[in-house]
């Protein structure tokens, strides 16, 4: 029984800790305070529940234990009595009744929104705004961070604190922002999320080709931010790139866990609701966009795979163009490379290794283990065997993840004239 409570009480905080931890940054201004109470919260609960019964009203019961916890260090620090008469009336009226907490949605929806611009701010480097971001908004632990990154978790663990240290540090304020700085800090949002999905969809290092729990976790970050901003496009257009992408997720790998190409995965395996769902997304960004942002045009171009029921099918001129256009709107050495795989599909291997040709001298793609994965393709495609081994070889001393090593290793191996010329495409 104690161990069903326990699974119910992990189960709970998972969904309830970010609204719990906005609600609580609101009274207290501080995020690293309101984790804390939210933190001794669920202590009560491990303590109580596994005696008493989960309450029928879970996440209003730790919002009433983490608000009286407040209250009772509102009182005992001499430092924050200024603040006990900005929030203390607020917590005593609502901290007793637990009914009222049932019905106090009204200003979640803005907590939690807030929290989201709070976590992502751009004075954290990028790698502690992911950090924050899963724990506050993603309820995962410190060690389940470090295992979906493949680092320590001291290292986690201290990004968290620092993160904390600068928010309160810089003083930044628990708000939305607005003007063109809603704008710039949207953008700082939606490139964590996509972070933390792509770091699941093709893992940088380790044994794992993905890691699922970290796609489900941006995708329900991205849920959460879209219906928070409704009329921002570019959060739609995340979301339906994502849900595209990851409706692939059981064709990506075969039973032994290797890396199956797009070429030559199974359609019939990918998940027809996430497309569903991915491509109702892209309408309501596209209706509400004037001229497409990235996200949207990358969802667009998703959407060109997701439609095509064979390989054979794609839309690859399309997909050139909607690269083209991504180009300009966002421009990269990456978006270049990725619209020579469009050209070369669309007008064959010649145009494609043309604009290859020109990054290679791009410092950004120098160590990027993508840029000889390409060009072995198209060399392979040409009949230039002993080119395209070459470039296969350096790709795998350059990736640092084993299953994409093995899977370059492979591709070098079969790089002699009798061997079938294979087929270039991201998984």
């Amino acid at each position: 029984m104690a161990t069903d409570t326990h699974r119910a009480i992990e189960a709970v905080w998972r969904i309830e800790a970010p609204r719990l931890i906005a609600g609580l940054t609101r009274l207290v201004r501080d995020v690293g305070t309101a984790e804390e109470l939210a933190q001794d919260a669920l202590v009560a609960a491990l303590e109580q529940w596994p005696a008493e019964g989960v309450p029928g009203n879970p996440g209003a019961w730790l919002m009433t234990t983490a608000k009286r916890r407040a209250i009772d260090q509102l009182r005992r620090d001499e430092t924050f009595r200024r603040k006990v008469a900005e929030v203390g009336r607020e917590l005593r009226e609502s901290a007793p009744d637990v009914g009222a907490l049932v019905a106090e949605d009204d200003g979640i929806g803005d907590d939690l929104l807030r929290l989201v611009f709070v976590a992502c701010h751009p004075v954290l480097s990028t790698e502690a705004r992911a950090a924050l971001t899963l724990r506050l908004l993603g309820g995962l632990s410190t060690g389940e961070i470090a295992r979906a990154f493949l680092v320590p978790e001291a290292t986690v663990a201290q990004r968290i604190v620092r993160a904390k240290k600068t928010l309160a540090n810089a003083r930044v304020p628990f708000e939305v922002p607005r003007g063109d700085e809603l704008a710039a800090r949207l953008c700082s949002v939606l490139e964590v999320i996509y972070l933390i999905f792509n770091e699941g969809y093709s893992a940088t290092a380790g044994d794992d080709w993905m890691r699922p729990g970290l796609c489900e976790d941006a995708l329900r970050l991205g849920r959460i931010l879209a219906r928070l901003t409704p009329r921002e496009p570019e959060a739609h257009g995340l979301v339906a790139l994502m849900e595209i992408q990851a409706s692939r997720s059981p064709a990506r790998t075969g039973p032994g866990g290797e890396p199956i190409l797009l070429a030559d995965q199974n359609r019939a395996r990918w998940d027809l609701l996430l497309i569903r769902r991915g491509l109702a997304a892209l309408d309501r960004a596209e209706a509400l966009a004037g001229e497409p942002g990235p996200y949207v045009l990358q969802a667009a171009i998703a959407a060109c795979h997701a439609r095509a029921r064979r390989f054979e099918d794609t839309d690859w001129a399309r997909i050139a163009g909607l690269y083209e256009r991504l180009a300009r709107a966002m421009p990269s050495p990456v978006v270049e490379l990725n619209r020579a795989v469009a050209l070369s599909m669309a007008y064959g291997p010649e145009a494609g290794l043309a604009l290859l040709d020109q990054l290679t001298a791009v410092p950004a793609l120098r160590s990027y283990h993508l840029l000889p994965s390409v060009r072995g393709d198209l060399l392979a495609k040409l009949g230039r065997p002993g080119e395209a081994r070459a470039e296969f070889e350096r790709a795998a001393s350059l990736t640092r993840n084993e299953r994409e090593r093995t899977l370059l290793l492979n591709r070098a191996a079969g790089c002699d004239p009798g061997a079938p010329v294979s087929r270039p495409a991201r998984p």
